[in-house]
């Protein structure tokens, strides 16, 4: 037998032990449902402003989660993200 011979011999294996996988009707072992527990929420403070003595940010996040560090409403074309 030649290498694709052999091949072709396991693929159309397998096609039959999935075909009659699906034929005999066995389902497979599920695992018992377990409600899940509700989430625990963290208090958050009521507002996300800065304090009154710092200057507010622009906020501006990035695709990774940064956020821009330079003023709000700021001029410049590009953000600063630390």
């Amino acid at each position: 037998m030649s290498k694709m011979d052999n091949l072709r011999a396991m693929r159309e294996a397998k096609y039959e032990a999935a075909k009659s996988r699906t034929t005999t009707g066995a389902q497979p072992a599920r695992r018992p449902s377990v409600p899940k527990p509700a989430p625990v929420t963290a208090p958050t403070p009521a507002t996300d402003e800065p304090p009154a003595g710092a200057p507010a940010l622009c906020g501006h996040r990035n695709m990774s989660g940064r956020t821009c560090t330079r003023e709000h409403g700021h001029a410049a074309k590009s953000h600063r993200y630390s």
